[in-house]
């Protein structure tokens, strides 16, 4: 007869090796869940579109609404000031939250000394039709370069990108050289910025969208301004830093002290728009 001293310890290590698999299971599950969400959603983390715009004479006296067309069939609408004869035309591709309307201040602070420029809704934001992904906003830009192209023929063109839309600034540049080139806040990738914020998510393997800016950058034929925010939290002011040095010459960067990301400093501020407009009129004087 067996000893009930003896079974006991055989018991206890029989119910911890079947309370194993749930140990293991358990852990595995939840990350499986959170990798698949990430998956599906992972366009409603990066792309945070606002709706409707006030009319444009309401805030831009003496802009136009104008429509877009894109090579896959959308009409999009943005705001346009005209040039002064002889003067560039600014495009100013958004970041990745709002509308056209949050950039009133940068619009007006630009079109000041008669530059022409273009507010751009990317689709699916400002109540244009569409949704935005890498692909689709690389289309969207184009568009924006084509209607300048026909609008103002013989004007040079600017491209300004912040955040987001600086590397589909980038990107456009890299396939038709502006006259030059602004880069607010960019950042080396999608996948080098995800991973500041998401550090435990494998989003190097799950990204749809990746805006190579880094692998990009080498290509550009044209004057480049890197802006960044000494402050920057959604951005990281190395990765602008990267960016700024794996530019091509000529180029020239700004830090501006204590700016993080949203701050007025780096959305309209003077010393900013005072800087873009130095840099333009030096890129444009001949």
């Amino acid at each position: 007869m067996t000893d009930r001293a003896d079974d006991e310890p055989t018991a206890k290590l029989a119910r911890s090796v079947r309370r194993w698999p749930v140990v293991i299971l358990v852990p595995i599950g939840l990350v499986v869940v959170a990798v698949a969400a990430f998956w599906l959603l992972q366009r409603r983390l990066i792309y945070y579109p606002a709706g409707g715009v006030p009319p444009v004479e309401e805030v831009l006296p003496g802009w136009s609404t104008v429509a877009l067309a894109t090579a896959d069939g959308l009409q999009l609408e943005a705001w346009y000031s005209a040039p002064d004869p002889g003067r560039p035309v600014v495009i100013v591709l958004n970041g990745n939250a709002g509308n056209r309307a949050d950039r009133v201040p940068l619009g007006a602070g630009l079109a000041t000394p008669g530059l022409g420029v273009l507010l751009v809704d990317y689709r699916g934001y400002g109540g244009n039709p569409g949704r935005p992904s890498e692909t689709a906003l690389a289309l969207d830009a184009r568009a924006a370069a084509r209607f300048v192209a026909e609008r103002a023929p013989g004007h040079p063109s600017i491209l300004f990108g912040e955040s987001l839309g600086a590397a589909v600034a980038v990107e456009l540049a890299a396939e038709h050289p502006p006259a030059a080139l602004v880069l607010r806040s960019p950042f080396t990738s999608l996948a080098d910025v995800a991973s500041e914020h998401f550090p435990l998510v494998p989003v190097r393997w799950l990204l749809r969208d990746r805006y190579p800016t880094d692998e990009r950058i080498g290509a550009l034929r044209a004057p480049v301004l890197v802006i960044a925010g000494a402050e920057d939290s959604i951005v990281p002011v190395a990765q602008s830093r990267s960016v700024y040095d794996l530019a091509p010459d000529p180029k020239q960067l700004l830090v501006i002290p204590g700016a993080d990301h949203n701050d007025f400093e780096l959305s309209a501020g003077r010393a900013m728009i005072e800087s873009i407009l130095r840099f333009v009129e030096g890129a444009t004087a001949n």
